[in-house]
């Protein structure tokens, strides 16, 4: 009698499903494979980011991968008995994977592998095309692969949208012995979390990217710099740099390339301010995570004094799509001077929350109430904060403002790293300013006055109107701490926790009083 067809089954081993009982499912799996002696190989990919039908179980079927979800270990014999192997009906099934229509709608350039491939598979990861833009790379002159990154309109995904090509091309003329390249992964944003889906889902796309960097500028050593709290990409992408070099695409002779590049995994104690850049380099340096005055900027004396080229995961991250496509092609999607597309991390008060790369463009009211489904409780969405906690509150009234960076400049607000939470009607917006204030004051380095006083002199103030004290006068005193901690502070943390509360107070007045709360 001959041997049953193996079939894969796909299980996420993302943290975010996996904290919803993914490992459990798996073993489900496995174990009522083995009682029904079908051969099935459990395969553990990223996330596809569409975290509200997570664990995402898929199969792979003739016809493409058929997806079920959200799946429960109590779930899983039901699926067996239903023929979920054959991409069998089930209360669960939601067809092929591809056509679910919040993944339909979006435009994967970045994300195109995460939830497809197993992420430590180099096999996988070049079937999907992976390490094209790297060996294209290897094989022109530095300053073309700078101008592609510039053709592109690529951007810092890191807050700023500062020109990439520009960066990349200040590191590259430096004249200097030794050159680094730093990876910002501390992704400390509330409602952010592209940056370890992409690590723990398709690391291979980061460690390409850095490596296009090195042959861009001369570098020879990177450096990531990644969160604590991330122990799955923390472990993930240390085994991925590992196997890359043993692979060739690291190392002594860089895809052929004959330069040489070396990646290290470096884990920050959780500062939120080792976000910003100089003092994740002082962090890097063995010294406490404190802002640097600039100029210098990092460009030309960086990491230990030299020439460092830093950029964020997602920055990385397009990078090869860039090079294998061509910076023209990367520049046809988007608008304005806002080019290519941008994970966008939709969270909070919202029914279907996860991950949607889109380009630049598309409203904030299509990707909350089309994409989102609108908010989890089902009451109306009064706020939405985007750019973390440091973005600008939007109110409703400004739904039909499209994802880019100059029109979100021009509202007042930023887009920073994509992460966009969702507020109903029952938030407190006096509550929310003052929590912008006192996260300010938790997260300060102490190095400036104005961000490491005016945030607590803040909270306070926020508090006593809140308390209905005194409203003309301390209206008046928040103003000016709001306009001294922006121009005064050494870095954003100070500079832009000014933002939520002014825009708090301009579209929700009504909240600043006894009535709030008291």
């Amino acid at each position: 009698m001959s041997e049953s067809p193996t079939i894969d089954v796909f299980v996420p081993l993302d943290a975010a499903a996996l904290s919803v009982g993914a490992e459990a499912v798996a073993a489900a799996i496995s174990a009522e494979a083995g009682r029904r002696g079908l051969n099935v190989r459990l395969r553990r990919n990223g996330s596809r980011g569409l975290l509200w039908l997570e664990p995402l179980v898929e199969v792979a079927t003739p016809s493409g991968r058929i997806a079920y979800g959200s799946v429960a270990p109590e779930d899983v014999a039901s699926l067996f008995d239903a023929g979920f192997l054959e991409g069998g009906k089930h209360a669960l099934a939601l067809g092929p994977t591809e056509e679910i229509p919040a993944l339909k709608r979006q435009t994967r350039l970045t994300f195109a592998r995460c939830g497809v491939i197993e992420p430590l598979s180099i096999k996988d990861f070049k079937a999907h095309g992976g390490f094209a833009g790297l060996e294209k790379a290897a094989s022109m002159p530095p300053a073309a692969i700078v101008q592609e990154v510039a053709d592109s309109g690529l951007r810092g995904r890191g807050g700023a949208g500062f020109p990439a090509g520009i960066k990349w091309k200040t590191v590259a003329e430096a004249k200097a012995g030794q050159k680094y390249i730093c990876c910002n992964a501390d992704e400390g944003d509330s409602g952010t979390f592209a940056d370890r889906m992409l690590m723990e889902g398709d690391p291979y796309t980061l460690i390409e990217g850095m490596a296009i960097a090195a042959l861009a500028t001369g570098a020879t050593k990177g450096l990531v710099y990644l969160r604590s709290e991330y122990p799955d990409a923390i472990r993930i992408l240390k085994r991925a740099v590992a196997l890359a070099g043993e692979a060739g695409y690291l190392g002594a002779n860089v895809a052929g390339s004959g330069k040489a590049f070396e990646i290290e995994v470096r884990t920050g104690a959780g500062a939120y301010i080792c976000g910003e850049e100089t003092s994740m380099l002082e962090s890097l340096e063995g010294k406490r995570g404190q802002v640097r005055a600039k100029p210098p900027i990092p460009a030309l004396q960086g990491l230990f004094g030299q020439p460092t080229l830093v950029n964020n995961v997602l920055s990385f991250g397009a990078v090869p799509w860039i090079m294998a496509h061509g910076g023209s092609a990367y520049n046809a999607f988007g608008t304005g001077r806002s080019r290519g597309t941008q994970p966008f991390q939709l969270g909070g008060n919202v029914a279907r929350g996860g991950l949607f790369e889109l380009p630049f463009g598309a409203s904030l009211g299509d990707l909350i109430n089309e994409i989102g489904g609108g908010t989890r409780s089902g009451r109306p969405v009064r706020a939405i904060q985007v750019g973390g906690p440091l973005g600008a509150y939007v109110p409703v009234s400004k739904l039909d403002l499209p994802l880019d960076y100059e029109a979100f400049a021009a509202a007042g607000a930023l887009l920073g790293h994509g992460g966009v939470v969702v507020f109903d009607d029952s938030v407190d917006m006096s509550v929310q300013a003052r929590f912008a204030m006192e996260f300010c004051a938790l997260e300060s380095c102490g190095k400036c006055t104005p961000c490491r006083i005016g945030s607590t002199r803040g909270a306070e103030v926020i508090e006593r109107l809140r308390q209905g004290q005194e409203p003309e006068k301390n209206l008046r005193i928040l103003d000016d701490l709001c306009e001294t901690m922006r121009d005064g502070s050494l870095c954003a943390l100070g500079g832009l926790t000014p933002l939520p509360v002014k825009s708090a107070l301009t579209h929700f007045p009504e909240d600043f009083g006894p009535k709030a709360g008291g």
